[in-house]
């Protein structure tokens, strides 16, 4: 995949920004590049220090001819305007590739055009860590590129589209994406654990292995990759679940109950929307808030700090005790269209959640 996804050839220089401690780390800056004897940038430090071109410093500076980054960084980038791209030559560069999340369309045309200077092929990758590499990818100069699309399978990968029976979606159409047979980077287990391997990849669809996100094919046979159909969060191009979230916060001594959301951001993709119910008598305060925050960011990781924690005197459950997410996702993005609530133990909580919104009617 790095020799025909990036088009590299000897004499190239390829980058790609991603943490080593990350799997596209492991895959395209360590294991791909070596396989390829490729020269590569090796780089740590952020987009913004010492300033907001330091990524098109270092493009300058080495000669750059492949850069691989995520769709965050791209839209971070976005908001310093063309300035700091202008100041520097990135002539040298003739792919631009794209990972962890769908990159959208706004994102895809900024970097092909203020980046790319419209010369540069852009090659939008969909893999997981599971999938060892790309599994869906445009190939530089071979596929015509729709912006936001993961285009076509690689070699040998058969996707396809099922509904939630189970059919196969021939055609137009949107749904899971799954794949129909094995290929050589695909996962073999989980460590300790192959009940779980099976359970969690292979037993929502019988003889498929199931990514977990949905994607839809167009008219034209290009798939686009919607994002996560589960619990999952996906915020800056790391995948976390909203359990692991929820079980960080309820381990705080003042938290009885906590439920996460998603909620789009202009930047990361998503953020993390948080509902917190504290213990009988205990206050909720800023410096509970604070705490929270606190123990996410050091728990999990800082990219998985909540951007927004709300007070949440109850929770929309059903008669069962499921907490309904689709309410509480509404109420996160302030839309009072929450459909039918007539299978919830409490309605009148879902009245008082819109009401203690800390944005207000924003």
């Amino acid at each position: 995949t790095f020799k025909y996804v990036f088009d590299y050839h000897p004499g190239d220089v390829y980058w790609c920004t991603a943490d080593v401690g990350w799997i596209t780390g492991h895959t395209y800056v360590v294991y791909g590049p070596l396989a390829n004897g490729a020269q590569s940038v090796i780089f740590e430090g952020t987009p913004f220090h010492p300033d907001n071109d330091r990524y098109w410093a270092v493009i300058e500076k080495y000669k750059v001819t492949q850069f691989y980054t995520a769709p965050t960084a791209i839209r971070a980038l976005m908001k310093f305007g063309e300035e700091p791209v202008k100041k520097h030559n990135l002539h040298t560069l003739k792919v631009l590739g794209s990972v962890g999340e769908p990159i959208n369309p706004e994102a895809w045309l900024w970097y092909y055009k203020v980046i790319g200077g419209e010369k540069c092929s852009i090659v939008d990758t969909f893999w997981q860590t599971e999938t060892g590499g790309h599994v869906l990818t445009p190939l530089p100069g071979a596929t015509p590129m729709k912006p936001g699309s993961a285009t076509f399978p690689f070699f040998g990968v058969m996707p396809s589209i099922m509904d939630e029976e189970g059919r196969e979606i021939t055609g137009v159409g949107e749904g899971y994406l799954v794949f129909k047979r094995p290929w050589p980077g695909i996962m073999r287990t989980l460590f300790g654990n192959h009940e779980r391997f099976e359970q969690v990849y292979f037993s929502k669809f019988k003889g498929y292995y199931c990514t977990g996100d949905g994607a839809r094919r167009d008219e034209d046979g290009y798939l686009w990759v919607t994002g996560r159909v589960d619990d999952m969060l996906n915020v800056s191009g790391h995948l976390m679940s909203t359990a692991e979230v929820e079980s960080c916060l309820t381990g705080h001594p003042s938290v009885s109950e906590a439920a996460v959301v998603s909620r789009p951001h202009p930047v990361k993709g998503e953020c993390l929307y948080c509902f917190i119910t504290p213990n009988d008598g205990v206050p909720f305060t800023d410096k509970l808030v604070s705490e929270l925050k606190t123990k996410v960011r050091e728990k999990i990781g800082p990219f998985a700090m909540p951007d927004v924690i709300q007070h949440a005197p109850g929770l929309p459950k059903t008669r069962s005790g499921k907490i309904m997410r689709r309410v509480l996702r509404k109420i996160a993005v302030n839309d009072h269209n929450v459909g039918d609530t007539s299978t919830l133990a409490d309605e009148s909580i879902v009245d008082q959640l819109f009401k203690n919104r800390p944005e207000g009617n924003k």
